[in-house]
Formats: C-alpha cells, sequence, structure tokens
C-alpha cells in the first residue's frame, strides 16, 4: 500500500510573528552553517573545452591579436551616380581606357539595378505600407489583450487561492491552538515528571548512602 507524501504548509493565518530574537537566533544557525559547507572542499570543475570558431571569427581575432586595424568597409561607390572618365580621340582605343569604361558601365548597372529596386520597394511601401503597419499594431494588441486576460485570470486564481487558505486555516483556527497548548502542556508534564524521577533517585542514593554510613559502626 503506497504512503501519500506529507506535505508540510505554513500557517501565516496562525502562526504569528517571529520575535527579533527567534530571527536573529535564525540567521545566526545560518550564518553558522555557511561557514561550514564553505569550508568544504568543492568538488572539481570539469576542464573547460577548447573553443572553436569559424575561419571569419578566427580571422578577426587573430587581426585583434596583432592590433591590426579593421579592413575598409564595402565600396558603396557602385551604387553611386556613375561618370564615365574623359578620354582622348587617341586613347578611346586602348586597353586601359576601354577597361576603365567597362568599368564605369559595369557600376552605371548596378547603381541602375540597386535605384530601381529601391524605387520599387518605395513604391510598394507607399502603397501598401500603412495598411501593413496597421494590420500589424492590431495584432500585437489583440496579443496583448489576450496576455493582460491571462495575467488577469491568474491572478484571480491567486486570490482565490489565498482566500481559501485563509478560510481554512481560520476554520482550524482554535482547534490548531488548542492541540499546541495540550502538546505544550504534554511535554512540559513529561519534563516535570524526569525531573522528579530524577530527583527521586537522589534522594533514595542519599538514603541508602545515609544507611550504610549508620551501618558501619555497628559492624565494626
Amino acid at each position: 500500500m503506497a504512503v501519500a507524501p506529507a506535505y508540510h504548509e505554513s500557517l501565516p493565518y496562525i502562526d504569528p510573528e517571529p520575535s527579533p530574537e527567534a530571527l536573529s537566533a535564525a540567521r545566526a544557525l545560518i550564518a553558522s552553517e555557511q561557514q561550514t559547507s564553505s569550508t568544504s572542499t568543492p568538488p572539481p570543475l570539469p576542464p573547460l573545452r577548447e573553443p572553436t570558431f569559424s575561419p571569419a571569427i578566427s580571422a578577426q581575432l587573430s587581426r585583434i591579436q596583432s592590433s591590426q586595424p579593421p579592413q575598409p568597409p564595402l565600396d558603396l561607390s557602385r551604387y553611386e551616380a556613375q561618370e564615365l572618365p574623359p578620354l582622348s580621340e587617341d586613347a578611346a582605343l586602348s586597353e586601359t581606357a576601354q577597361a576603365t569604361t567597362r568599368r564605369a558601365l559595369q557600376n552605371a548597372f548596378v547603381s541602375s539595378a540597386y535605384l530601381s529596386s529601391r524605387a520599387q520597394n518605395l513604391a510598394l511601401l507607399d502603397a501598401h505600407g500603412r495598411n501593413a503597419w496597421l494590420l500589424s499594431n492590431y495584432h500585437l494588441e489583440a496579443e496583448l489583450r489576450s496576455l493582460e486576460r491571462d495575467l488577469a485570470a491568474t491572478k484571480r486564481d491567486i486570490d482565490l487561492v489565498n482566500a481559501a487558505r485563509a478560510a481554512r486555516q481560520t476554520d482550524v483556527k482554535a482547534e490548531m491552538q488548542g492541540l499546541e497548548h495540550n502538546w505544550r502542556a504534554g511535554v512540559g508534564r513529561v519534563l516535570e515528571t524526569e525531573i522528579a524521577v530524577q530527583e527521586l533517585r537522589e534522594q533514595i542514593r542519599h538514603e541508602l548512602r545515609s544507611r550504610a554510613a549508620a551501618a558501619e559502626p555497628s559492624q565494626s
């Protein structure tokens, strides 16, 4: 047959507040226990594992360790307006001029694609951004109202539990106080009985010693 576990619950609606002397004694016991536990040797910690980093993080750590300046950021000149470099008629057919012109045209294509995509995104934002923002706010407000309802329900449940605890403890307050009084009285009577038994034993020993001392001269 399984034995139900015992649950020890505090009785804040019955038990009085502890006195300053009781609190000081409890704190002293806690402090002494902490000192005793701190003097014992704690178990050794497991060895640390070697960290593993990605190649990019390893490169940055090496750069910081060698005190090198950070690399320059991405070149954003390709997204700016491009202009062909001025070329003379003689240099227009040279390979250097062709490479320079090709690079300028490539940057112009990149800039054109970027600006076209940005214009499209701005147009979409202008057309649908307000509605999307309002819809997002609506969903956030609905979620906030749901959380507030859950919070109110939880607080109501806590109040009901505390009220039930207070009612149950108040109903048995007189009985608990009577049992405590009877227990203290019973412990007191046990102690009084033990003291009386000890005193009676001392009286018996004293009487035996007195009789033994009185019988010794007559025997001699």
